[in-house]
């Protein structure tokens, strides 16, 4: 068993379930106010420090003290003082001071240390900031499944410190929820076989989690769910020593098949399918039997993870059947039981489509509930949440990729348009933000500029707030960074809800093969939200910037994603002039320009390789190394790959999952996606010089089969990222 394994099971075995655990309060405010956390331990905010900036941590003095959620910087040279409330509020501090006084850059995707002085920089005064909402929420639901069911605690120990560097106080917390089901339900009829095969595997576990699905792919095993079970109690323990509070899942009335069978005076809804998945029955939340399971729930969720103060749950999501249960009663009942288990709890629920209906939070007790809005950025029609919501306290948020696509975009002109008008108008119930890309650590920038908005009052002018960001993120004034940033200021992250898209284009070469393909995911954009060419030309700023400039990993990284995007824009402006030389039966023109596009998917493959966060094979190296038999590991791995690819059976990919959460990854580009549209075009040719219709593929069987055997998949970065994107820039210069 792979050692960071083997260390949960030994910290789960030291002792009970929770007992390591520093719980947190059980009261706490409303939704207008912070929910009451643990303000966590004087040390913490030194140790992160310590963990971040192994050489310079010892400069840096941090102090308990002053109002909440507000921080204080101040120091001379060598010496520099840190204050706020908790450990995170004082590492919120130290960011702006790192971004704004030392000009460094710690992200989740990317970093820029190396170019601060042996003694850090000291400031003309004392600078104080003061979060101007209380709640700062961070992760999606789909996290776990888009980020990675299968990362460890090396993992989730950094993101934890860069959430609270970046000014987040509430963490969406999932990991273990699959033991805590797998605990609860043995107390009422089920055994330890039946439950694990109604759990799904890792990856698809949010979508158990939302009510979609149950059982797929493979049962789980009792070493996975204690070990993740054992990480969950450690993520939780750092958020809590962090001063943050982590937001659990509640209770909304999921059973496994047949429980009213097996449970006298239990009432279930069935749920029918989802995607071609079994959805998990829905226990009746007025009924007695439904308080009684909730209060097991609560219970052994809190002897596992501790309490909180904030629990996440969305009745219903997505197609779910209330059948003759009225929603609102409904709503009553889950309330009931999460205030009996954890009195002045706040109910946080996901703000997407039609969710929350008015039946539910007209229903329940609004004080007590925060809805977290995926739309603020999105639909030019979302103009009055106070009316949508009935004065619900809600989180302006942003979902700026689904799936974890890979590329690079924002609605950044909306975020200052939006949030700071939506905040201090009349009557406001804007209360927090809520960071929610499907999959987190992508879009350095984006995440940076989005985390702001909470620390800071009054226009927002992004001109220059993405020319101080170059300066931070490379370490030194640059005018080619400058350039090159201002550049994608104006296309990437200058993109408006106005067309109703949160997130950029994907690009065509992870599409199912068509020559009237437009995108590759079923609900992505189906064109550029910006032109390509204006895009191309920040590619060849970046690669002009000064050579000192070129060693962080956050240059590399921006330096690959921009070359990254401006290779898979291409396919956009390819794809039609391969249809017209097929449709004009011009075959040699089709045979040059179908080796062109192979040949640009294998420079991408190449550009990606030079990144261990671009590799495919370590996605799935991940997942293997949580089995504890060979079996298991192959399991495991079809659960992390598949959720890339087919996503789960046929029906929900003939339905529109298959490459939802499409990825341009070395060894996806080079495997799955290349063998696609290199049998496509082979096909394509022979039709045309056949006189004949190009016979039909069965691409999910050709998918699915690839996701079981991809073949060796490299786990080490090979080549050099500047010289592959030098050859990316001269390829598509010689292609125009």
């Amino acid at each position: 068993m792979p050692l960071a394994r083997r260390a949960l099971l030994t910290a789960l075995a030291a002792g009970p379930a929770g007992a390591a655990v520093a719980c947190a309060p059980t009261g706490g405010t409303t939704a207008d106010g912070a929910p009451g956390g643990e303000p966590g331990g004087a040390d913490a905010a030194t140790a992160a420090a310590r963990r971040l900036l192994p050489r310079h941590w010892s400069q840096i003095t941090f102090r308990t003290e002053g109002e909440r959620d507000t921080f204080r910087v101040s120091g001379r040279t060598g010496r520099i003082t840190v204050s706020g409330d908790t450990p995170a509020t004082r590492l919120t501090g130290l960011n702006w001071y790192l971004r704004h006084v030392a000009y460094a850059d710690i992200n989740w995707a990317g970093e820029q240390t190396g170019s601060l002085p042996r003694d850090l920089p000291g400031l003309d005064g004392t600078v104080t900031r003061r979060a101007g909402v209380p709640h700062r929420f961070a992760l999606n639901d789909t996290n776990d499944g888009y980020t990675g069911a299968y990362l460890d605690w090396a993992y989730w120990e950094r993101e934890l410190d860069v959430l609270a560097l970046h000014g987040y106080n509430e963490i969406l917390v999932y990991a273990g929820a699959d033991a805590l089901y797998h605990r609860l339900f043995q107390e009422f009829g089920y055994e330890d076989e039946e439950l694990r095969a109604w759990i799904p595997g890792p990856a698809h576990q949010p979508w158990w989690l939302l009510q979609n699905l149950s059982g797929f792919p493979h049962p789980v095993s009792r070493q996975l769910l204690d070990a993740r079970a054992a990480l969950g109690r450690r993520i939780v323990d750092r958020v809590r020593e962090l001063g943050m509070t982590p937001v659990l899942p509640g209770y909304f009335g999921t059973v496994p098949p047949g429980f009213a069978e097996r449970n006298q005076g239990a009432r279930t809804i069935p749920q029918g399918r989802w995607m071609g998945l079994a959805r998990p029955d829905w226990l009746d939340p007025r009924t007695d039997e439904f308080a009684r399971v909730a209060d097991a729930f609560y219970r052994v969720q809190g002897e596992m993870f501790g309490p909180s103060t904030l629990y996440k749950m969305d009745l219903l999501h997505e197609g779910g059947d209330p059948g003759d249960v009225p929603v609102g009663e409904a709503a009553k009942g889950v309330e009931r039981a999460l205030h009996k288990a954890r009195p002045g709890a706040v109910w946080v629920i996901l703000g997407w489509q039609r969710n929350p209906p008015r039946a539910i939070v007209d229903a329940v007790d609004k004080r007590y509930m925060l809805v977290v809005d995926g739309l603020s950025d999105r639909f030019p029609t979302v103009t009055d949440r106070e009316a949508d919501w009935g004065d619900t306290p809600y989180a302006f948020g942003s979902i700026w990729n689904f799936g974890g696509h890979t590329a690079l975009g924002a609605n950044t002109p909306d975020w200052a348009e939006l949030y700071e008008k939506w905040r201090t108008k009349d009557g406001s119930r804007l209360r927090g933000i809520a960071l929610m890309p499907e999959a987190a650590d992508n879009n350095p920038a984006a995440f940076a500029l989005f985390s702001e908005l909470a620390w800071r009052e009054g226009e927002l002018d992004l001109k220059k707030w993405f020319s101080e960001w170059a300066h931070a993120r490379y370490g030194a004034r640059d005018p080619h960074a400058e350039a090159a940033w201002d550049v994608l200021r104006r296309t990437a992250y200058g993109t408006t809800r106005a067309d109703r898209w949160s997130e950029a284009a994907d690009g065509l070469f992870g599409a199912r093969p068509s020559l009237k393909a437009v995108r590759a995911a079923s609900w992505s954009p189906k064109q550029l939200r910006y032109d390509p060419a204006e895009f191309e030309s920040a590619l060849v700023e970046l690669l002009r910037v000064r050579p000192e400039l070129r060693k962080s990993s956050a240059y590399r990284l921006d330096l690959l994603d921009v070359a990254r995007q401006a290779l898979s824009n291409r396919s956009r402006v390819l794809l039609p002039d391969i249809r017209k030389a097929y449709d004009t039966k011009d075959a040699a023109r089709l045979d040059r320009l179908a080796d062109t596009w192979l040949s640009l998917m294998d420079l991408l493959d190449r550009l990606l390789a030079t990144d261990s966060r671009h590799l495919l094979g370590r996605w799935v190296a991940d997942a293997r190394s949580w089995g504890a038999t060979a079996e298991e590991r192959e399991q495991l791995a079809y659960d992390n790959l598949s959720l890339l690819t087919v996503w789960g059976t046929r029906a929900g990919a003939d339905a529109g999952l298959r490459d939802y959460a499409n990825r341009e990854w070395a060894g996806l580009v080079g495997g799955l996606y290349r063998l696609r549209w290199s049998t496509y075009f082979t096909e394509l040719k022979a039709a045309l010089r056949e006189g004949r219709e190009p016979k039909e593929t069965d691409w999910f069987a050709l998918e699915d089969r690839w996701t079981r055997d991809p073949g060796p998949l490299p786990t080490r970065p090979t080549g050099d990222t500047y010289e592959l994107a030098t050859l990316v820039r001269d390829r598509l210069a010689a292609i125009s």
